[in-house]
Parts: C-alpha cells; structure tokens; sequence
C-alpha cells in the first residue's frame, strides 16, 4: 500500500491506474516525457483518463511531450 500513498496521478478508472502504475508511472510529473498517444496504447487507457491526466498536467503547468513545452 506504500505505493498508493507515493502516487499523486489523479482519481482515473482502475483499469487505466492499473496500467498506468504497471508500466512505472506513479508521478504525474512522469506524464510529461511520454506522448498521450503512448499513453493510449495501454491497455485500460482510453480517451477519457487521457482527458482527465491532461487537466491534471494543466492544473500544474505541465503536458504531455507532444503537447506542449515542459521547459519550466
């Protein structure tokens, strides 16, 4: 359970956090050196969690690598 406490991605389907943690993203500043579209590749990740990581990023400054300049 220490994992779950360590993560800060937002509240997404557990399909899509499954996937998420399975290929080693916990962080959501993670998200900012993979494109959406490799993200969509995953099994359990679908347009909606897309949306939902985007707005996350956002919140924070950040994107997705092929969204936008993560060079704060």
């Amino acid at each position: 359970m220490a994992h779950e406490a360590e993560s800060n991605l937002p509240e997404i389907g557990a399909p899509a956090q499954r996937a998420l943690t399975a290929a080693g993203y916990t962080r959501l500043e993670q998200l900012t050196e993979v494109r959406s579209d490799d993200l969509l590749q995953l099994h359990g990740v679908g347009p909606k969690a897309i949306r939902i990581l985007r707005e996350a990023l956002s919140e924070k400054g950040l994107s997705f690598a092929d969204e936008g300049d993560n060079t704060a």
